[in-house]
């Protein structure tokens, strides 16, 4: 009988999922949460690589990989920071939902910029300008997303984005200029806690 119960004590003691598997250690386990970050990371550039150049012979697919894995070493923890900071799950979250907003504003800018170049007074409401103003935004990665927002609507482009969040910007019109930081910033300080 206390043979039974020690055999049965053992099986307890080795349950899977609490760290009894003799073969994985605790460095070993660190080591591949150190890998993850920059598997997806290199994973995400190489698709992206492939979608875009439409090109699936040996030479440029090798200068994708050596261009990815490039990327990846130099640039993972943009993608991923270090836990606790503004990479969580959450903000991701917050930022795939700004995504469609950010689109919809593209194509609205688009057809903006297309009155303007067919209107008969064009001359009078094209009134281009470089302005600047001070953003809220704190992080790196807002303020970057926020920049590189602003570039992708047509009628504005980022020219300078100092580390205090002042942004210089080379706007079209009035209308282009008025909109900033306006609610760009407000949905993009949300998608990163920054409210």
């Amino acid at each position: 009988m206390p043979a039974t119960t020690n055999t049965r004590e053992n099986t307890i003691l080795h349950e899977p999922g609490q760290g009894s598997d003799p073969g994985v250690t605790p460095s070993t386990r660190k080591r591949a949460r150190a890998f993850l970050p920059y598997a997806i990371t290199f994973i995400l550039l190489f698709s992206l690589w492939i979608v875009l150049s439409g090109k699936f012979d040996p030479f440029h697919l090798s200068l994708g990989l050596i261009s990815c894995v490039m990327v990846t070493l130099f640039s993972k923890d943009l993608i991923f920071p270090e836990p606790g900071t503004e990479g969580s799950l959450r903000t991701w979250v917050c930022f795939i939902r700004y995504v469609p907003w950010l689109l919809y504003q593209i194509f609205m800018a688009n057809l903006h910029v297309l009155y303007l170049t067919f209107h008969p007074r064009m001359m009078d409401l094209i009134d281009p300008r470089i302005f600047r103003f001070q953003s809220r935004l704190k992080g790196d990665l807002p303020l970057v997303t926020f920049a590189n927002s602003i570039t992708l609507t047509p009628g504005t482009i980022t020219v300078y984005v100092s580390i205090d969040g002042t942004f210089t910007v080379h706007a079209l019109d009035k209308s282009s200029r008025e909109s900033l930081p306006g609610e760009m910033e407000r949905r993009i300080a949300r998608a990163f806690g920054e409210e």
